[in-house]
Protein backbone atom coordinates (compact mmCIF):
# COMPACT_ATOMS: atom_id res chain seq x y z
CA UNK A 1 0.00 0.00 0.00
CA UNK A 2 2.94 2.34 0.63
CA UNK A 3 5.21 3.69 -2.06
CA UNK A 4 8.54 5.48 -1.90
CA UNK A 5 8.39 9.21 -1.26
CA UNK A 6 8.07 11.16 -4.51
CA UNK A 7 10.90 13.55 -5.34
CA UNK A 8 10.02 17.24 -5.49
CA UNK A 9 8.38 18.22 -8.74
CA UNK A 10 6.74 21.30 -10.20
CA UNK A 11 3.33 19.82 -9.40
CA UNK A 12 3.66 18.43 -5.88
CA UNK A 13 0.05 17.51 -5.05
CA UNK A 14 0.79 13.80 -4.71
CA UNK A 15 4.03 14.15 -2.73
CA UNK A 16 2.43 13.57 0.70
CA UNK A 17 -1.03 12.84 2.08
CA UNK A 18 -1.89 16.26 3.51
CA UNK A 19 -1.67 17.90 0.09
CA UNK A 20 -4.59 16.33 -1.82
CA UNK A 21 -6.78 15.63 1.19
CA UNK A 22 -6.54 19.11 2.68
CA UNK A 23 -7.26 20.67 -0.69
CA UNK A 24 -10.15 18.30 -1.41
CA UNK A 25 -11.59 18.74 2.08
CA UNK A 26 -11.37 22.52 2.00
CA UNK A 27 -12.91 22.79 -1.46
CA UNK A 28 -15.63 20.30 -0.61
CA UNK A 29 -16.42 22.06 2.69
CA UNK A 30 -16.93 25.33 0.82
CA UNK A 31 -18.91 23.98 -2.15
CA UNK A 32 -21.16 21.56 -0.27
CA UNK A 33 -22.21 24.01 2.43
CA UNK A 34 -22.81 26.78 -0.10
CA UNK A 35 -25.10 24.41 -2.02
CA UNK A 36 -26.85 23.32 1.17
CA UNK A 37 -27.38 26.91 2.32
CA UNK A 38 -28.71 27.80 -1.13
CA UNK A 39 -31.17 24.90 -0.91
CA UNK A 40 -32.30 25.91 2.60
CA UNK A 41 -32.75 29.52 1.46
CA UNK A 42 -34.72 28.49 -1.62
CA UNK A 43 -32.17 30.04 -3.96
CA UNK A 44 -31.96 26.87 -6.07
CA UNK A 45 -34.86 24.74 -7.28
CA UNK A 46 -33.16 21.34 -7.21
CA UNK A 47 -32.88 19.94 -3.67
CA UNK A 48 -29.35 19.20 -2.51
CA UNK A 49 -29.00 15.65 -1.14
CA UNK A 50 -32.71 15.24 -1.82
CA UNK A 51 -33.38 17.92 0.76
CA UNK A 52 -32.58 15.38 3.51
CA UNK A 53 -30.46 16.86 6.34
CA UNK A 54 -29.22 13.37 7.20
CA UNK A 55 -27.28 13.24 3.94
CA UNK A 56 -25.91 16.71 4.63
CA UNK A 57 -24.71 15.48 8.04
CA UNK A 58 -23.30 12.32 6.45
CA UNK A 59 -21.19 14.27 3.98
CA UNK A 60 -19.73 16.56 6.61
CA UNK A 61 -18.74 13.64 8.85
CA UNK A 62 -17.76 10.89 6.40
CA UNK A 63 -16.77 13.21 3.57
CA UNK A 64 -15.15 16.37 4.93
CA UNK A 65 -13.92 15.33 8.40
CA UNK A 66 -12.78 11.87 7.28
CA UNK A 67 -10.68 13.39 4.48
CA UNK A 68 -8.89 15.74 6.89
CA UNK A 69 -8.18 12.87 9.31
CA UNK A 70 -6.70 10.71 6.54
CA UNK A 71 -4.57 13.56 5.21
CA UNK A 72 -3.25 14.27 8.69
CA UNK A 73 -2.52 10.61 9.50
CA UNK A 74 -0.78 9.91 6.19
CA UNK A 75 1.47 12.90 6.89
CA UNK A 76 2.07 12.40 10.60
CA UNK A 77 2.46 8.66 10.10
CA UNK A 78 5.61 9.19 8.06
CA UNK A 79 7.14 11.25 10.88
CA UNK A 80 6.03 8.81 13.57
CA UNK A 81 7.44 5.74 11.83
CA UNK A 82 10.22 6.93 9.49
CA UNK A 83 8.44 4.76 6.94
CA UNK A 84 6.85 5.91 3.66
CA UNK A 85 3.11 6.50 3.61
CA UNK A 86 1.10 6.51 0.35
CA UNK A 87 2.34 8.95 -2.27
CA UNK A 88 2.15 9.29 -6.04
CA UNK A 89 -0.31 7.02 -7.91
CA UNK A 90 -1.28 5.13 -4.75
CA UNK A 91 -2.22 8.36 -2.97
CA UNK A 92 -4.07 9.56 -6.07
CA UNK A 93 -6.07 6.30 -6.21
CA UNK A 94 -7.11 6.61 -2.56
CA UNK A 95 -8.15 10.23 -3.12
CA UNK A 96 -10.10 9.13 -6.21
CA UNK A 97 -12.12 6.69 -4.07
CA UNK A 98 -13.02 9.52 -1.71
CA UNK A 99 -13.99 11.77 -4.60
CA UNK A 100 -16.07 9.02 -6.22
CA UNK A 101 -18.07 8.68 -3.01
CA UNK A 102 -18.78 12.43 -2.92
CA UNK A 103 -20.01 12.43 -6.51
CA UNK A 104 -22.01 9.20 -6.35
CA UNK A 105 -23.89 10.24 -3.22
CA UNK A 106 -25.49 12.98 -5.32
CA UNK A 107 -26.91 10.36 -7.68
CA UNK A 108 -29.48 7.58 -7.17
CA UNK A 109 -26.59 5.05 -7.18
CA UNK A 110 -26.08 4.94 -3.44
CA UNK A 111 -24.92 1.33 -3.61
CA UNK A 112 -21.96 2.48 -5.69
CA UNK A 113 -21.39 5.40 -3.27
CA UNK A 114 -21.34 2.97 -0.33
CA UNK A 115 -18.87 0.74 -2.17
CA UNK A 116 -16.56 3.66 -2.97
CA UNK A 117 -16.70 5.00 0.59
CA UNK A 118 -16.07 1.57 2.11
CA UNK A 119 -13.15 0.96 -0.25
CA UNK A 120 -11.77 4.37 0.72
CA UNK A 121 -11.91 3.56 4.44
CA UNK A 122 -10.19 0.21 3.91
CA UNK A 123 -7.52 1.75 1.66
CA UNK A 124 -6.90 4.57 4.15
CA UNK A 125 -6.59 2.12 7.04
CA UNK A 126 -4.22 -0.08 5.03
CA UNK A 127 -2.16 2.91 3.88
CA UNK A 128 -1.65 3.93 7.50
CA UNK A 129 -1.32 0.40 8.91
CA UNK A 130 1.56 -0.70 6.68
CA UNK A 131 4.14 1.81 7.97
CA UNK A 132 2.82 1.74 11.54
CA UNK A 133 2.95 -2.04 11.86
CA UNK A 134 6.22 -2.30 9.92
CA UNK A 135 7.87 0.05 12.43
CA UNK A 136 6.06 -1.53 15.41
CA UNK A 137 4.79 1.90 16.35
CA UNK A 138 2.37 0.45 18.93
CA UNK A 139 1.37 3.84 20.29
CA UNK A 140 -0.52 4.51 17.07
CA UNK A 141 -1.94 1.06 16.28
CA UNK A 142 -5.35 2.17 17.57
CA UNK A 143 -5.80 4.58 14.64
CA UNK A 144 -6.26 1.61 12.32
CA UNK A 145 -9.46 0.36 14.04
CA UNK A 146 -10.61 3.99 14.35
CA UNK A 147 -10.35 4.42 10.56
CA UNK A 148 -12.11 1.10 10.02
CA UNK A 149 -14.70 2.11 12.62
CA UNK A 150 -15.47 5.27 10.67
CA UNK A 151 -15.81 3.15 7.56
CA UNK A 152 -18.13 0.73 9.36
CA UNK A 153 -20.30 3.53 10.76
CA UNK A 154 -20.51 4.98 7.27
CA UNK A 155 -21.56 1.64 5.79
CA UNK A 156 -24.19 1.15 8.50
CA UNK A 157 -25.56 4.59 7.64
CA UNK A 158 -25.96 3.59 3.99
CA UNK A 159 -27.60 0.29 4.94
CA UNK A 160 -29.95 1.96 7.41
CA UNK A 161 -30.93 4.66 4.92
CA UNK A 162 -31.75 1.99 2.33
CA UNK A 163 -33.73 -0.10 4.83
CA UNK A 164 -31.41 -3.09 4.58
CA UNK A 165 -30.67 -3.02 8.32
CA UNK A 166 -32.91 -1.94 11.17
CA UNK A 167 -30.65 0.59 12.87
CA UNK A 168 -31.45 4.19 13.83
CA UNK A 169 -29.88 6.45 11.21
CA UNK A 170 -29.25 9.21 13.74
CA UNK A 171 -27.32 6.79 15.95
CA UNK A 172 -25.04 5.96 13.03
CA UNK A 173 -24.35 9.65 12.46
CA UNK A 174 -23.76 10.22 16.18
CA UNK A 175 -21.31 7.31 16.26
CA UNK A 176 -19.37 8.90 13.43
CA UNK A 177 -19.31 12.23 15.26
CA UNK A 178 -18.17 10.56 18.48
CA UNK A 179 -15.33 8.80 16.65
CA UNK A 180 -14.20 12.11 15.13
CA UNK A 181 -14.37 13.69 18.59
CA UNK A 182 -12.21 10.87 19.98
CA UNK A 183 -9.59 11.46 17.26
CA UNK A 184 -9.64 15.17 18.15
CA UNK A 185 -9.28 14.36 21.86
CA UNK A 186 -6.23 12.19 21.17
CA UNK A 187 -4.50 14.47 18.70
CA UNK A 188 -5.43 17.65 20.59
CA UNK A 189 -3.76 16.23 23.66
CA UNK A 190 -0.62 15.46 21.72
CA UNK A 191 -0.14 18.64 19.75
CA UNK A 192 -1.99 21.66 21.18
CA UNK A 193 0.07 21.88 24.37
CA UNK A 194 3.27 21.22 22.39
CA UNK A 195 2.46 23.86 19.76
CA UNK A 196 1.66 26.33 22.53
CA UNK A 197 4.92 25.74 24.37
CA UNK A 198 6.94 25.99 21.14
CA UNK A 199 5.27 29.15 19.85
CA UNK A 200 4.46 31.25 22.92
CA UNK A 201 7.37 32.66 24.97
CA UNK A 202 6.78 32.11 28.66
CA UNK A 203 3.93 29.64 28.16
CA UNK A 204 4.14 26.45 30.17
CA UNK A 205 1.08 24.34 29.31
CA UNK A 206 0.59 21.37 31.61
CA UNK A 207 -0.42 17.83 30.69
CA UNK A 208 -1.42 15.90 33.81
CA UNK A 209 -1.58 12.15 33.09
CA UNK A 210 -4.74 11.62 35.13
CA UNK A 211 -6.51 14.49 33.36
CA UNK A 212 -5.42 13.12 29.98
CA UNK A 213 -6.70 9.64 30.85
CA UNK A 214 -9.98 10.97 32.25
CA UNK A 215 -10.57 13.04 29.13
CA UNK A 216 -10.08 10.06 26.80
CA UNK A 217 -12.06 7.66 29.01
CA UNK A 218 -15.06 9.97 29.27
CA UNK A 219 -14.94 10.63 25.52
CA UNK A 220 -15.03 6.88 24.87
CA UNK A 221 -17.81 6.54 27.46
CA UNK A 222 -19.86 9.04 25.46
CA UNK A 223 -19.36 6.90 22.34
CA UNK A 224 -20.51 3.78 24.22
CA UNK A 225 -23.51 5.63 25.67
CA UNK A 226 -24.56 6.77 22.20
CA UNK A 227 -24.22 3.23 20.85
CA UNK A 228 -26.14 1.56 23.69
CA UNK A 229 -28.69 4.35 24.31
CA UNK A 230 -28.91 3.69 28.08
CA UNK A 231 -31.28 6.57 28.79
CA UNK A 232 -31.20 10.34 29.01
CA UNK A 233 -30.01 10.64 32.61
CA UNK A 234 -27.00 8.42 31.97
CA UNK A 235 -26.17 10.43 28.85
CA UNK A 236 -26.43 13.67 30.83
CA UNK A 237 -24.03 12.39 33.48
CA UNK A 238 -21.51 11.15 30.90
CA UNK A 239 -21.71 14.34 28.83
CA UNK A 240 -21.21 16.60 31.86
CA UNK A 241 -18.29 14.52 33.17
CA UNK A 242 -16.73 14.66 29.71
CA UNK A 243 -17.29 18.43 29.52
CA UNK A 244 -15.56 18.92 32.87
CA UNK A 245 -12.57 16.81 31.79
CA UNK A 246 -12.13 18.64 28.47
CA UNK A 247 -12.59 22.04 30.12
CA UNK A 248 -10.02 21.30 32.82
CA UNK A 249 -7.59 20.00 30.23
CA UNK A 250 -7.94 23.19 28.19
CA UNK A 251 -7.34 25.43 31.20
CA UNK A 252 -4.11 23.56 31.93
CA UNK A 253 -2.94 24.49 28.42
CA UNK A 254 -3.16 28.22 29.28
CA UNK A 255 -5.26 29.43 26.32
CA UNK A 256 -5.14 33.06 27.53
CA UNK A 257 -1.45 33.21 26.62
CA UNK A 258 -2.18 32.61 22.93
CA UNK A 259 -4.11 35.79 22.08
CA UNK A 260 -1.22 37.30 20.09
CA UNK A 261 -0.59 34.15 18.05
CA UNK A 262 -3.54 33.35 15.73
CA UNK A 263 -2.03 30.10 14.49
CA UNK A 264 -2.16 28.86 18.10
CA UNK A 265 -5.31 30.54 19.46
CA UNK A 266 -7.36 29.01 16.67
CA UNK A 267 -6.61 25.57 18.19
CA UNK A 268 -7.51 26.64 21.74
CA UNK A 269 -10.68 28.47 20.72
CA UNK A 270 -11.83 25.52 18.61
CA UNK A 271 -11.11 23.08 21.42
CA UNK A 272 -13.15 25.28 23.80
CA UNK A 273 -16.24 24.37 21.76
CA UNK A 274 -15.95 20.77 23.03
CA UNK A 275 -17.28 21.51 26.55
CA UNK A 276 -19.87 23.82 24.96
CA UNK A 277 -21.00 20.95 22.75
CA UNK A 278 -21.16 18.54 25.68
CA UNK A 279 -23.13 20.92 27.91
CA UNK A 280 -25.58 21.51 25.06
CA UNK A 281 -25.87 17.74 24.61
CA UNK A 282 -26.81 17.39 28.27
CA UNK A 283 -29.39 20.17 27.95
CA UNK A 284 -30.79 18.55 24.79
CA UNK A 285 -31.09 15.18 26.57
CA UNK A 286 -33.07 16.94 29.30
CA UNK A 287 -35.36 18.46 26.69
CA UNK A 288 -34.31 22.08 27.09
CA UNK A 289 -32.72 22.59 23.66
CA UNK A 290 -32.80 20.96 20.22
CA UNK A 291 -30.05 18.37 19.70
CA UNK A 292 -29.07 20.08 16.46
CA UNK A 293 -27.53 22.98 18.37
CA UNK A 294 -25.19 20.64 20.23
CA UNK A 295 -24.38 18.84 16.98
CA UNK A 296 -23.42 22.06 15.23
CA UNK A 297 -21.32 23.25 18.17
CA UNK A 298 -19.23 20.15 17.52
CA UNK A 299 -19.45 20.11 13.72
CA UNK A 300 -18.84 23.82 13.10
CA UNK A 301 -17.03 25.05 16.21
CA UNK A 302 -14.82 22.06 17.03
CA UNK A 303 -14.38 20.17 13.77
CA UNK A 304 -14.54 23.20 11.50
CA UNK A 305 -12.25 25.29 13.67
CA UNK A 306 -9.68 22.63 14.44
CA UNK A 307 -9.49 21.34 10.89
CA UNK A 308 -8.86 24.80 9.44
CA UNK A 309 -6.36 25.50 12.22
CA UNK A 310 -4.49 22.22 11.77
CA UNK A 311 -4.63 22.34 7.97
CA UNK A 312 -3.06 25.80 7.87
CA UNK A 313 -0.40 25.03 10.46
CA UNK A 314 0.66 21.61 9.19
CA UNK A 315 0.57 22.78 5.57
CA UNK A 316 2.98 25.57 6.47
CA UNK A 317 5.18 23.28 8.54
CA UNK A 318 5.40 20.50 5.96
CA UNK A 319 6.17 22.91 3.12
CA UNK A 320 8.97 24.69 5.02
CA UNK A 321 7.02 27.93 5.43
CA UNK A 322 7.05 30.13 8.55
CA UNK A 323 4.64 28.97 11.25
CA UNK A 324 2.81 32.28 11.28
CA UNK A 325 -0.75 32.95 10.15
CA UNK A 326 -1.18 35.51 7.40
CA UNK A 327 -4.26 37.63 6.64
CA UNK A 328 -6.00 34.82 4.72
CA UNK A 329 -5.58 32.34 7.55
CA UNK A 330 -6.72 34.84 10.20
CA UNK A 331 -9.78 35.69 8.11
CA UNK A 332 -10.68 32.02 7.77
CA UNK A 333 -10.25 31.49 11.53
CA UNK A 334 -12.55 34.38 12.39
CA UNK A 335 -15.14 33.41 9.77
CA UNK A 336 -15.43 29.79 10.86
CA UNK A 337 -15.97 30.79 14.49
CA UNK A 338 -18.51 33.41 13.50
CA UNK A 339 -20.27 30.61 11.59
CA UNK A 340 -20.33 28.46 14.74
CA UNK A 341 -21.52 31.31 16.97
CA UNK A 342 -24.33 32.28 14.60
CA UNK A 343 -25.44 28.69 14.02
CA UNK A 344 -25.53 27.75 17.71
CA UNK A 345 -26.40 30.86 19.70
CA UNK A 346 -28.67 32.90 17.44
CA UNK A 347 -31.41 30.20 17.49
CA UNK A 348 -31.15 30.12 21.29
CA UNK A 349 -31.47 33.89 21.62
CA UNK A 350 -34.01 34.32 18.81
CA UNK A 351 -35.77 31.05 17.87
CA UNK A 352 -37.75 32.76 15.12
CA UNK A 353 -34.51 33.63 13.35
CA UNK A 354 -33.33 30.01 13.00
CA UNK A 355 -33.62 29.94 9.20
CA UNK A 356 -31.69 33.17 8.85
CA UNK A 357 -29.06 31.85 11.27
CA UNK A 358 -28.60 28.66 9.24
CA UNK A 359 -28.19 30.61 6.00
CA UNK A 360 -25.84 33.19 7.51
CA UNK A 361 -23.75 30.49 9.15
CA UNK A 362 -23.53 28.60 5.87
CA UNK A 363 -22.31 31.68 4.01
CA UNK A 364 -19.71 32.38 6.71
CA UNK A 365 -18.50 28.74 6.62
CA UNK A 366 -18.34 28.79 2.81
CA UNK A 367 -16.28 31.98 2.85
CA UNK A 368 -13.87 30.59 5.46
CA UNK A 369 -13.09 27.44 3.51
CA UNK A 370 -13.12 29.19 0.13
CA UNK A 371 -10.46 31.58 1.47
CA UNK A 372 -8.43 28.61 2.75
CA UNK A 373 -8.72 26.69 -0.53
CA UNK A 374 -7.70 29.64 -2.70
CA UNK A 375 -4.88 30.77 -0.41
CA UNK A 376 -3.45 27.27 0.03
CA UNK A 377 -3.77 26.03 -3.56
CA UNK A 378 -0.18 27.16 -4.35
CA UNK A 379 1.07 25.89 -0.98
CA UNK A 380 -0.40 22.42 -1.48
CA UNK A 381 0.42 21.98 -5.18
CA UNK A 382 3.99 23.30 -5.27
CA UNK A 383 7.17 21.74 -3.83
CA UNK A 384 8.50 22.59 -0.41
CA UNK A 385 10.39 25.88 -0.25
CA UNK A 386 13.53 23.98 0.76
CA UNK A 387 13.03 21.42 -2.06
CA UNK A 388 12.88 18.65 0.51
CA UNK A 389 10.65 15.58 0.09
CA UNK A 390 6.97 15.72 0.97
Amino acid sequence: MSSPASPPSHFALWNLGFRPFYLLAGSFAAASILAWAAHIAGWISTPVYGGDPRWHAHEMIFGFAFAVIVGFLFTAGRNWTNQPTPTGPVLAAIAALWLAGRILVLTPWHVAAAAADTAFAIAAAAGFAVPVFASRNRRNYFFVPVLLGLGAANLVFYLAMSGVVDFPVQRGLQTGLDLVLFVIAVMGGRVIAMFTANAIPGASPVRLPWVERTTLITTLALLVADLLDPGNLTLVAVALACALAHGWRLLLWQPWRTVKSPIVWILHLSYAWIPVHLILRALAALGYLPLGLATHALAVGVIGGLTIGMMTRTSRGHTARPLKAGPAEIASYVLVHLAATVRVFVPIAAPDAQLEAIIASGVLWFTAFAVFSVAFWPVLTRPRLDNGPG
